[in-house]
C-alpha cells in the first residue's frame, strides 16, 4: 500500500513538472512573438558591414516649385516666313534641319499679277516725266501771269498725286523683292525671290513646288538657336516666390538621370486669365544639348528651410509606411534593435524628414546604414 502511494505521488510531481516546461515554452514563444520587431546584430557584423548609427538632427532643405516647360528662342530669333502677294511656289529645295544666313535665297514665288504691277510703275513713272514738265511749264506761265492761278494748283495737284502713287508702287515693289531699277529698264519679271529674315536652321517647310500659296499662309519657319533658353509655365499661389537670379534645375523625361542648371532670367509681369499662370524665362547654363521644343521638368529653388531629418540610407519605405531601426539594447556582444514606424515629409537625394510627432526619438541612436526591415 505504501509504494503504491509512492508511486501516485511520483506520477503527479511528473505530471506538474510537464506542466510546468509547457508553461514555460509557451511564455518563451509568447516573448518571441512580442518581440517579432526586434533585431540581434553581433559587434562584428557591424564592424564588417560597415555600419553606424547616429540621431535626428537639423539639416538644410531646398524649398523650391515644381513645374514644367519647353526649350524655346526670344521672338527676335524665330522667324515665320510668308510672301507679300499670294502665287505658286516656283523654287523651294530647303529641308528642316538646313542652315540658312540673313539675306539668302529660300524658295521663289511665280504670279502673273506681278507683271501688271510693274506695269503699272513704269507707266506713272513715265507719266511723272510728263507731269513734271507740265508743272514747271503752268509754273512759269503763273509767274509770268500768263496762266490762271487754277491752272498752276491743278498741275501742281496731278504731280503730287502721280508722285504718291509712284512711291506707293516704288514700296510694293521693294517688299516683292523687285528691283525697280531693273523695272525702269524694261526688265519685267513673274517671279519673286524670297529671302531669309534672319540666320539660323530651318524648323518648319510648309510648302513644296507648284503648291499655291496666300499670303497669310506661312511658307516656313526659321529659328535662330543661338540663344535658346527655358520657358516654364509657374501657377499664381507661386509667383510670390520668384525672384530674378534663383537657381534652376532641370531635366528631360526621357533621360531623367541627367541634371541641368540655369537660373530665373525673366520673369513676366501679366498672370494669363486661362491658366492662372506667368511664364518665367531661365538663362541655361549650357544649351547646345537641346532642341527648340523639348519638354522639360524643372525646379526652381526660392529658399533653403531647416528640418529635422535622417540620411536617406536610415529610412526604408514598405507597404506605404516608413521604418528605422531605433537602438533599444547595446550588449557585450551584440546590438539590439528595434525595427520603428516614422512619420516622413520632404526627400531629397541626402535626406528625409522626420516629422515633428516622432521627435520622441530625438536623442535615440538609430542605424543609419545597412537597414533592412526583418
Amino acid at each position: 500500500m505504501k509504494k503504491h502511494l509512492i508511486k501516485i505521488i511520483y506520477i503527479i510531481l511528473l505530471t506538474l513538472i510537464a506542466c510546468d516546461n509547457s508553461s514555460e515554452k509557451n511564455n518563451s514563444e509568447n516573448n518571441i512573438v512580442e518581440n517579432d520587431n526586434l533585431v540581434e546584430i553581433t559587434k562584428s557584423q557591424f564592424i564588417n558591414s560597415n555600419m553606424s548609427t547616429g540621431i535626428i538632427e537639423p539639416k538644410l532643405f531646398k524649398a523650391s516649385i515644381k513645374t514644367n516647360g519647353y526649350i524655346n528662342v526670344p521672338p527676335a530669333n524665330k522667324a515665320s516666313v510668308s510672301t507679300i502677294m499670294g502665287g505658286f511656289v516656283k523654287k523651294a529645295n530647303l529641308l528642316v534641319g538646313d542652315k540658312v544666313k540673313k539675306g539668302q535665297l529660300l524658295l521663289t514665288i511665280q504670279n502673273p499679277e506681278f507683271i501688271e504691277i510693274q506695269q503699272q510703275y513704269l507707266e506713272i513713272v513715265e507719266e511723272l516725266n510728263y507731269l513734271e514738265s507740265e508743272f514747271e511749264r503752268q509754273k512759269t506761265l503763273f509767274k509770268e501771269k500768263i496762266t490762271s492761278h487754277k491752272n498752276y494748283l491743278k498741275a501742281e495737284v496731278n504731280l503730287k498725286k502721280s508722285k504718291a502713287i509712284c512711291n506707293g508702287l516704288e514700296e510694293k515693289l521693294g517688299l516683292m523683292n523687285i528691283n525697280t531699277s531693273n523695272v525702269k529698264l524694261g526688265k519685267i519679271t513673274s517671279i519673286i525671290p524670297v529671302y531669309a529674315p534672319i540666320s539660323g536652321i530651318v524648323s518648319m517647310v510648309n510648302t513644296s513646288v507648284g503648291k499655291y500659296m496666300n499670303t497669310s499662309e506661312v511658307l516656313l519657319e526659321i529659328i535662330d538657336d543661338q540663344k535658346k533658353h527655358l520657358e516654364l509655365i509657374v501657377f499664381e499661389k507661386d509667383v510670390m516666390s520668384l525672384k530674378k537670379g534663383q537657381q534652376v534645375n532641370f531635366k528631360s523625361p526621357e533621360n531623367s538621370s541627367k541634371i541641368y542648371n540655369g537660373e530665373v532670367d525673366l520673369i513676366a509681369n501679366t498672370i494669363s486669365k486661362e491658366s492662372r499662370s506667368v511664364k518665367v524665362h531661365v538663362h541655361l547654363k549650357e544649351s547646345k544639348s537641346f532642341i527648340v521644343g523639348m519638354y522639360m521638368e524643372g525646379e526652381i529653388v526660392t529658399g533653403l528651410l531647416k528640418k529635422m531629418a535622417l540620411p536617406a540610407s536610415a529610412v526604408i519605405e514598405d507597404n506605404g509606411k516608413a521604418y528605422i531601426m531605433v537602438l533599444n539594447k547595446e550588449n557585450p556582444d551584440t546590438y539590439l534593435f528595434e525595427k520603428t514606424v516614422v512619420s516622413i515629409g520632404v526627400k531629397n537625394e541626402d535626406f528625409v524628414e522626420i516629422l515633428e510627432n516622432n521627435l520622441q526619438l530625438r536623442d535615440k541612436q538609430i542605424l543609419l546604414n545597412g537597414v533592412f526591415i526583418p
